[in-house]
């Protein structure tokens, strides 16, 4: 039994929502905190590997446990990618292009081992260890993309956020009205939401006169741990309804 969701429009939105969350709270322990990235990584990746662990270890789909999951995977990545680029003097451009190798190789070595890259194949832990580390990865480079456009491209946050938009709305687009792979199209897209989110989460936190609507990372955070929360409690309970409908038609 897979024990993830089922992609529908729903789940970009939650992804989307928690990504940015993962954004405005890296930011807020790294900076606003002022524990730095490299310590802020430590404990992140902690927490990742943690919640990854009773991922694993689980036996059925736990709506909870899964975007806890992805929430960790996204302040992890963005604390990595700010260590990589700032910390160690990489910059925005270099740890992007160090950082797509890393996911090319990973989801070359998954493609090798496999023969699928699919999410619907992902019922052993050893293809849930690869989809989950594949994540993690995209997460970081996805923060490192968001930062390179809103920084360093000119283009600003909001110029960031509508170009990633587009990119987004192309990659929908491929989905109904071309015979392009859909699984390329899954991971193209994952990839996307990451620095849709990055760039959103600047837009939230940061100054007007930077561009942004200045929320800072406690308030920005806080909105979108609500709206997440919400998203999770309506999947929680819809999962719940499928799961007993499943047990009385067994029966």
């Amino acid at each position: 039994m897979s024990k993830l969701p089922h992609i529908t429009a729903f789940f970009w939105i939650m992804k989307i929502c928690a990504t940015t969350l993962g954004e405005t709270a890296g930011d807020l322990l790294s900076m606003t905190l002022n524990v730095g990235y490299a310590i802020s990584s430590l404990i992140l990746i902690g927490v990742f590997l943690a919640t990854l662990i009773t991922q694993l270890i689980s036996k059925s789909y736990n709506p909870l446990l899964y975007w806890t999951v992805i929430l960790s995977t996204s302040t992890a990545g963005t604390t990595m990618s700010d260590f990589m680029d700032r910390t160690l003097g990489l910059g925005y451009a270099t740890g992007t292009t160090i950082l797509v190798t890393i996911l090319l190789t990973i989801l070359a070595f998954w493609r090798f081992c496999v023969g699928s890259l699919s999410v619907n194949n992902i019922k052993t832990p050893k293809v849930e260890l690869l989809y989950w580390t594949t994540i993690l990865f995209s997460n970081t480079l996805g923060t490192a993309m968001g930062d390179f456009l809103a920084d360093s491209s000119g283009l600003g946050f909001a110029g960031g956020a509508l170009l990633i938009s587009s990119l987004l709305a192309l990659v929908l687009a491929a989905h109904y009205y071309t015979q392009i792979s859909q699984v390329m199209l899954f991971w193209i897209a994952f990839v996307l939401t990451r620095p849709f989110g990055a760039t959103l989460g600047d837009i939230l936190t940061k100054p007007h006169i930077k561009g942004g609507l200045d929320f800072g990372t406690i308030g920005s955070s806080i909105v979108l741990v609500s709206i997440l929360g919400v998203c999770i409690l309506f999947t929680t309970l819809k999962h719940k309804k499928l799961v007993v409908a499943r047990h009385s038609n067994d029966k």
